[in-house]
């Protein structure tokens, strides 16, 4: 998909982080822009931001299928079109598996996973019914690739979230569509997605367990050294125009994927 100027992206997650990135580098293309995202103040600074692009705006909990069907309603009914389509909303959680409540994992799962399967199945078949070039990019994450110690829970997520997303394009290809598929695998980013606490929905708050808080400060000091969010802005643009499937923000991850995949092959566990 070459040329951007003129189409309409949607964006979950735009309030803050990668989504606004997103966001801005989509607007700085010329597309008009549908964002998405339960933090309402957060939302409207990114629209703010936009400068002179169209941009409408929807509160949206992706982990709710009818919450996205309303915004996939409201980008075609007021738009008319959708281009590409970043699946992008995620929150964090840390600790061992063995101490995670099923409350916790229904939270990872129901934005990590749920959104992107909520987004796909709103959105997909009404953009293959547009039969124009488009495009979908979930925003997976290392942790889809690399499952380790204190993240159990998020790996879980993300790892179906790729599974999902590699099926989606061998189901898109097979059918001949006109769209195609990114699997955005960023590693540490300077955003708040250590903090995905404040956009949890209310109700009982335990103490974080030892593991969790270690959890917390591990990923607060991969954030801060972290790549900026319109870094990978750009890589995704890029990923787009050349019709990348997986996308990884750190040549070093192509490394390490060949030697987990040779070490899971010798029947070990990857370090």
């Amino acid at each position: 998909m070459r040329e951007l100027s003129g189409k309409v992206a949607v964006v979950t997650g735009a309030a803050s982080g990668i989504g606004r990135a997103l966001a801005l580098r989509f607007a700085a293309e010329g597309m008009t822009l549908m964002l998405a995202d339960v933090d309402y103040g957060g939302l409207a600074e990114t629209a703010a931001l936009a400068g002179e692009a169209k941009v409408l705006t929807q509160i949206t909990d992706v982990s709710d299928a009818a919450a996205v069907r309303h915004l996939a309603n409201r980008c075609f009914g007021e738009l008319g079109a959708v281009h590409v389509l970043c699946n992008n909303a995620g929150v964090f959680q840390g600790g061992h598996m063995w101490t995670r409540a099923e409350e916790d994992f229904a939270w990872l799962l129901g934005v990590n996973l749920w959104g992107v399967l909520h987004g796909i199945h709103e959105f997909v078949p009404r953009m293959i019914e547009q039969d124009t070039e488009g495009h979908i990019v979930n925003t997976i994450s290392v942790a889809g690739l690399f499952a380790s110690r204190g993240s159990g829970g998020y790996a879980v997520t993300k790892y179906a979230a790729l599974a999902a997303s590699q099926a989606l394009a061998q189901d898109l290809a097979a059918a001949g569509a006109k769209l195609r598929v990114t699997a955005l695998c960023p590693g540490a980013v300077r955003t708040r997605i250590g903090d995905s606490d404040r956009v949890r929905p209310s109700g009982p708050v335990d103490m974080p367990t030892p593991d969790e808080r270690e959890s917390r400060e591990q990923v607060g000091r991969a954030v801060t050294e972290g790549i900026e969010p319109s870094e990978v802005a750009d890589l995704v643009v890029t990923a787009i125009h050349e019709e990348r499937f997986l996308l990884l923000t750190d040549p070093k991850y192509a490394a390490r994927l060949r030697l987990q995949t040779e070490t899971l092959l010798t029947g070990h566990l990857p370090g």
